[in-house]
């Protein structure tokens, strides 16, 4: 891999302590490709509020950079002030900052409606402290009414404050080219990293994707759903499929990858083994 692509990669705060020794045995892993840094997710309404601070806390202390996912629905400002304040406090640096969804049974949304309110709050609050990412979509959004506003929407995180951007994931680079040379017209000119999931069955990747708005591309859904219950095959393909998205991605321009790792390592550290990552 040439001129040194931005790696890193996603976790979500185990709830037990064995799922933490499995973390941190992924995260070492996961080490050896030297990531920029590592995110933990932020449940929706900060049900995992606690989790995601000691996961960021534990990621630290091992010496990498930890970036938490920070998600302002159902929460009021003093809670994301209080929030901010901890993170400083134990010298985290980078946030992925997030509108999040609405849990269910959820009556309030809380002081902020989207990402952009967010961003400018986490600014005034904190000036330049924070490396401040944001999600980009370049399928776009789901609730997005069509592509001109799910890039405005877009554009007004950058206009707030975001450095960078993480798209959700896709299996077409076209899509991805597709938006950032919209973006680029627009006057949008932050990294836009694109989101990798790799595929570790048909099931799970549908029902992730169907609440998303990731599409799986037709040819992509009837391969995967041919092979049945047989998810060595299906895994070796989707790992082959996944290998030729990100050598795409970083043949055309893309500054790095970020990996959705659903708290494993060995499937990720094949693909980037494939694409020299982490070599000297």
């Amino acid at each position: 891999m040439n001129n040194a692509p931005i790696i890193s990669f996603e976790f979500f705060p185990p709830k037990t302590a064995e799922g933490m020794a499995k973390l941190r045995t992924a995260r070492e892993q996961l080490a050896a490709f030297n990531p920029k840094f590592f995110s933990v997710t932020f449940g929706a309404g900060g049900s995992t509020r606690d989790r995601t601070l000691e996961t960021v806390v534990d990621i630290q202390q091992a010496g990498y950079e930890g970036a938490p996912h920070l998600s302002c629905i159902s929460s009021d400002k003093a809670e994301i002030r209080t929030l901010l304040a901890q993170y400083q406090q134990q010298g985290i640096k980078r946030l992925v900052a997030l509108r999040g969804d609405v849990p269910s049974g959820e009556v309030s949304a809380g002081d902020f409606r989207y990402a952009n309110e967010l961003v400018s709050f986490i600014r005034e609050e904190t000036g330049d402290w924070f490396q401040i990412e944001v999600a980009a979509y370049p399928e776009f959004h789901p609730e997005s009414s069509s592509p001109t506003a799910d890039l405005k929407y877009f554009k007004q995180k950058v206009d707030a404050g975001a450095n960078a951007a993480i798209t959700q994931y896709f299996y077409n680079a076209d899509a991805y080219f597709r938006f950032v040379d919209q973006c680029e017209k627009s006057g949008i000119t932050i990294p836009i990293v694109p989101g990798i999931m790799p595929i570790y069955n048909f099931t799970q990747l549908a029902r992730f994707s169907s609440v998303c708005g990731a599409e799986i591309p037709r040819w992509l859904r009837l391969r995967l759903q041919d092979y049945g219950d047989d998810l060595a095959s299906l895994r070796a393909f989707g790992t082959e499929v996944v290998e030729d998205l990100c050598e795409q991605l970083l043949a055309g321009g893309a500054p790095g990858l970020h990996f959705y790792t659903l708290n494993q390592a060995g499937t990720i550290s094949s693909i980037l083994e494939q694409l020299g990552a982490g070599e000297k």
